[in-house]
C-alpha cells in the first residue's frame, strides 16, 4: 500500500474575495482509508452533490436512498460536522463508502485501495454559483457552529459582475483561498497531473449535462460497479437535475442548517452563466490568465460545453 504525506490547507486569514473559512483538511491524516473506498474531489460548486448522487445510485442499486445523501456521503474536511462523530459515523457503515473533500489531490494521502474521483467545471460557471452560494450563508449560525465570532460579522457583498472580476484578477493561493482563481486552477491543474493515474477519475460537468447516463455507465466501470446497462438508464432519471431540485430535502449538504434557503442550492444547473455575464474585456481579461495559469490541454477539456 502506497501512502504519501500530504499537504494541509488549514485554516487561513481572510484574503479579499474570500467569505468563509470553514475547513481543515488536517483531519485527512487521522482518518483510516479501507479498500474500495471512493473520495469525490471537488472545487466548490463544481458537481459534487451530482457526482455524490451518482456514486449513491451505483451502490445501493436504487434512489431510495437508506439516509440522506449527506449523511451518506459527508464532507470530512467541514469544522461544522464534529469531527470525532463523523469518523465513528463513517467506521460504522458497512456499504461502500463514498466521502466528499474540497481538498486538492496534494493535500489528500494517496492511497493505491482507493479511488479518487476529481469533478471538474469550467471556471467562470462554478464562480458564478460560488457567488449566489455565498449569499446564501447563514453566517450567524456557522459563526456558532465554527466557534469563529469573525466569520458573523456582515459584510456588503458587490455585485456580481463585481466580484468575477475581482475574482480573475485575485492572487490568493491555494494556500490562502482554495475557491479563488489560483486555488480553483491549482486543484483541476493538480488533477490533470494525475489523470494517468489508474485511481485517479476526472468527470467533467458538461459531460453530466450533455451525456448522463453515458456518464453513470463510465463512472460505473471504472468504479468496478457492475450494473446493467438498462439498469443504468433507470437510476440516471434519479440523478437528473430536475429530480434533484425535486429531493432537495434528503440530497442538500445542509445538516447543520447552514443555508438560509435550501430551495436555491440547486438554482439553474446550466453551463455558460460566467461567459455571459462578463463584459468582452473581462472575458478577455480570464482567458488571457487562464492561458497563462494552465496548459492548453487541460483548457482545451476544461472550457468545453
Amino acid at each position: 500500500m502506497r501512502m504519501l504525506r500530504p499537504r494541509v490547507y488549514g485554516l487561513g486569514v481572510a484574503k479579499p474575495i474570500r467569505y468563509l473559512d470553514d475547513g481543515d483538511s488536517a483531519r485527512w491524516l487521522d482518518f483510516e482509508f479501507r479498500d474500495d473506498d471512493i473520495v469525490i474531489s471537488t472545487r466548490s460548486k463544481s458537481g459534487t452533490t451530482w457526482v455524490q448522487m451518482i456514486c449513491a445510485l451505483l451502490i445501493f442499486d436504487t434512489p431510495d436512498l437508506p439516509r440522506p445523501l449527506p449523511e451518506l456521503s459527508p464532507w470530512l474536511d467541514w469544522l461544522v460536522l464534529p469531527k470525532d462523530e463523523l469518523f465513528e459515523d463513517l467506521g460504522a457503515q458497512t456499504h461502500r463508502r463514498f466521502i466528499k473533500t474540497h481538498t486538492p489531490l496534494d493535500g489528500l494521502p494517496h492511497d493505491d485501495r482507493v479511488t479518487y474521483i476529481v469533478v471538474a467545471r469550467h471556471p467562470l460557471d462554478a464562480a458564478v454559483s460560488l457567488y449566489h452560494q455565498m449569499l446564501n450563508i447563514n453566517r450567524q449560525r456557522l459563526a456558532e457552529l465554527t466557534g469563529n465570532p469573525e466569520l458573523a460579522q456582515p459584510k456588503q457583498p458587490p455585485t456580481l459582475d463585481e466580484w468575477l472580476a475581482r475574482w480573475i484578477e485575485s492572487e490568493a493561493t491555494a494556500q490562502e483561498d482554495l475557491d479563488s482563481f489560483g486555488g480553483v486552477f491549482h486543484h483541476l491543474t493538480d488533477a490533470w497531473n494525475r489523470k494517468d493515474e489508474p485511481n485517479v477519475v476526472l468527470v467533467h460537468y458538461a459531460d453530466l449535462l450533455n451525456d448522463l447516463d453515458g456518464e453513470m455507465k463510465r463512472i460505473a466501470g471504472l468504479l468496478e460497479i457492475d450494473v446493467a446497462n438498462e439498469r443504468v438508464d433507470e437510476l440516471a432519471d434519479a440523478a437528473t437535475f430536475r429530480s434533484m431540485q425535486a429531493n432537495g430535502d434528503t440530497l442538500v449538504p445542509d445538516p447543520a442548517a447552514v443555508l438560509t434557503d435550501k430551495n436555491r442550492f440547486f438554482r439553474s444547473g446550466r453551463s455558460g452563466a460566467g461567459s455571459d455575464i462578463l463584459s468582452p474585456d473581462a472575458l478577455a481579461a480570464y482567458l488571457s490568465r487562464a492561458s497563462r495559469t494552465a496548459s492548453p490541454d487541460l483548457l482545451t477539456w476544461l472550457h468545453r460545453g
